[in-house]
Order: structure tokens, then sequence, then C-alpha cells
């Protein structure tokens, strides 16, 4: 494959990156009328938003065996182009059984295209021998700022999200079917034996994915409850603290679209390191603050500091197996496997002692990110799967 059709197959696969997280920020941005159309409450709401966590990760570990059976470009285009037509379906639901299965869904078609894509971003990466898995997951959060700011937009104009989540599904379908055709049509070796129709991660991977579990904790907590900490704690207003969250967002989108070029410089365990400690002092910094301008900067370390763990959680994990779909899916598995530890610990934690000790828990998570990033070293054992040089011309 020469370096233009290596390109192509790069775009490609950022706009699936972008896709993905346009329908997230989308939908992130009609949960206040969906819940009001169901008549949830708070903790209704909070069960029903367990349902897409739920599907992701029962839906994860059968992904190796799908891609093995049909390749990696037809699992992508087919489940990216579901993901952006069930965004549809949260809205339409009269009530919150209803929502519940449709979030459930919803979380599944979800889970299948997040491994897929990211199993694409491994092979293109490859090829190309350089990093860029931070920039795919930097585009994703470009696309989640975007999603969510179209639908502040239709909020404030009073638009029915059965209306806007619906001519949105529409939108980014047509953007995918356009975008699919260059991404690599990467096929299992008629040898190669197909991975368990439900497949848990074998040891190395386990280990990697616990990395990015800790990484994905702390991501939810401060997504979740940076508002609410600077409301509660630092005595910020409903408007400093969405503009608190607004600003560990862009943080994170800064941190991924430029980590490729960190990682690049210093080697994925530096950057990890580098970055956790970053996440750690910015923890420590929310603990101990009680007025909005510290703890909001707290926020935005740790949104920078653990912007690259992630995608270089998947990128180790994808080069640690004979398939990157198979060791990708073991990863994501337990890494967002914190979406159901996440909410219940920091809420019940912060009931009993207060927001502050919730976000002790949190800082002793993001500095065994520190501790562990040597887990996302290049195994000298998986030649195959070693970058290669990149092509000429590059």
């Amino acid at each position: 494959m020469d370096l233009r059709e290596l390109r192509r197959a790069r775009f490609a696969v950022s706009a699936v990156f972008a896709l993905h997280g346009a329908v997230t920020g989308g939908f992130a941005s009609r949960i206040p009328w969906i819940q009001d159309h169901v008549g949830a409450g708070p903790g209704a709401l909070g069960l029903a938003l367990l349902a897409p966590a739920a599907g992701s990760v029962l839906a994860m570990p059968t992904a190796g065996r799908v891609t093995h059976r049909f390749g990696g470009r037809a699992v992508t285009r087919v489940s990216i182009a579901l993901w952006c037509l069930v965004l549809v379906l949260p809205p339409l639901a009269p009530n919150l059984p209803l929502l519940c299965a449709a979030l459930l869904l919803y979380g599944a078609v979800a889970g299948m295209a997040d491994v897929a894509m990211n199993a694409q971003g491994v092979e293109v990466e490859q090829r190309l021998g350089r990093s860029i898995m931070s920039g795919l997951h930097g585009m994703w959060s470009v696309g989640t700022l975007a999603g969510g700011a179209v639908g502040t937009l239709a909020a404030s104009a009073d638009v029915d999200a059965r209306l806007h989540l619906a001519g949105a599904a529409v939108v980014l379908f047509l953007v995918a079917l356009a975008v699919e055709p260059p991404l690599l049509d990467v096929r299992a070796a008629e040898d190669e034996p197909a991975p368990p129709h439900f497949v848990l991660p074998p040891r190395g991977v386990l280990l990697i994915g616990l990395v990015g579990f800790c990484s994905v904790f702390g991501e939810a907590a401060a997504q979740d409850w940076c508002a609410v900490y600077l409301r509660q704690v630092a005595g910020a207003s409903q408007a400093v603290g969405a503009a608190a969250y607004t600003a560990f967002a862009c943080m994170m989108a800064a941190g991924r679209l430029c980590g490729d070029a960190v990682v690049r410089r210093l080697g994925p365990v530096a950057t990890v390191r580098g970055g956790a400690a970053l996440a750690t002092l910015g923890g420590l910094l929310v603990v101990v603050s009680r007025t909005p301008a510290p703890a909001t900067a707290g926020f935005m370390l740790i949104g920078v500091g653990i912007a690259v763990v992630i995608p270089l959680v998947f990128a180790a994990a994808g080069n640690a197996t004979a398939s990157p779909s198979e060791g990708v899916a073991g990863a994501a598995t337990v890494s967002y496997a914190s979406g159901f530890v996440a909410p219940s610990a920091i809420g019940g934690i912060a009931s009993l002692t207060g927001l502050p000790a919730s976000f002790a828990l949190v800082t002793a998570l993001l500095l065994a990110v520190l501790l562990g990033a040597g887990r996302l070293a290049p195994s000298a054992g998986q030649a195959r799967r070693d970058l290669r040089p990149a092509p000429r011309g590059q």
C-alpha cells in the first residue's frame, strides 16, 4: 500500500472518530430534554444512564470474533453507520423502561463501533510507522464538542429533541457513507483461528486495560462531577461550573491533538508518566481547592494529563495480540467497566464524607496510571506488531 492510500485511510478513520464523538455529544446535550420527556427523577435517570455502559461492556468482548468473520472495514462501516442511526431512539422512548432498552442498544452499537474504529486506527498506525492514535482520539473529542455545540443551540432555540436528533442522525449517516470507502480492508489470515465468541483479555492485555480503567475513572469523574464540585465545594455559579467543564473538555481535546508529536519524541511510557504526573497534581489541587480558580485549574490539569492515556492503551493492546481488534476489545472492556464503578463510587463517598474525599480517590487512581505506565511499552516479543518504517515519500 502506497503513502497516498495510507493518507486516505488515515483521513477516513479520523472522520469515523469524529462521527462517533458527534453522536455522543449530540445525545449528551439533550439528556435534560429526554429526562423531562420520560418524567425521570435524578435517581431513575442515573439508572438509565448505566444502560449504555452495560450495552458497551456486553458487546465489546464479541468484537474480535465479528471482525475475524467479516473483516475490519465491513465491521467499521456497518457499526458506525448504525451508531449514527440509533441516535434517533432515546428521544422516541415514551417511558423509563423503553428508554433503558433504547440506551442498552445504543451502548452496544457504540461499543462495537469503538472497538472496530480503534482497531482500524492501530492498523493505520502500524503501516504509517508513526503514532497517530492520540490525534484520532483528539478528533473524537472535537466531534463531541461539535455535536454538543449543535445540541446546545437546538436546546436554546427550544427545538424538540426528536426533531433535532433525527436530523443529526440523517446528516451524520450520510457523512459516514461518504468517508467509509478508504478504510483498510483488514482480514485475518486463512489459517488464523477465530477468537472465542466472548473473549476475556489475556493477562498482558488485562494489565494494560487496568491502566485504562484508572484513566477512564478519572475522566468520568471529572466529566460528571466537575460542575457540581465547582458549585458545591468551590462556591461557583452555574455559569462558572459549566465553563469549568468546558475548560476540562477543551484541554483534553488539545492534549490529544498534540499528543502524537509528544509520543514520537518521548515514547508512550514517558508520555503517559508525564501526563499522569500532571493529572495527579491536578487532582491534588481539586481536593484542596475551596475557590473556583484553583479548582478549575485542577480540572484542566486532569484533562490534559489523561488525554493520551486511552489512545495509548488501545495502541498497546492492539499491538499485544495477533489481531488488533482482539486486543482492543479486551482493553476496552476492562477500561470502560469503570463506567459502572465511577458514578456510584464518587456519589457514595461524597454522600458519606464529601466530594473532596471522592476526588482523593480519583487522585490515587491517577497516581496508579503513573505507576502502571510501563505496561504501555512496546512488547519485545511482538515484532509483527512493532511500528514499521514509514512509507517512502512521507
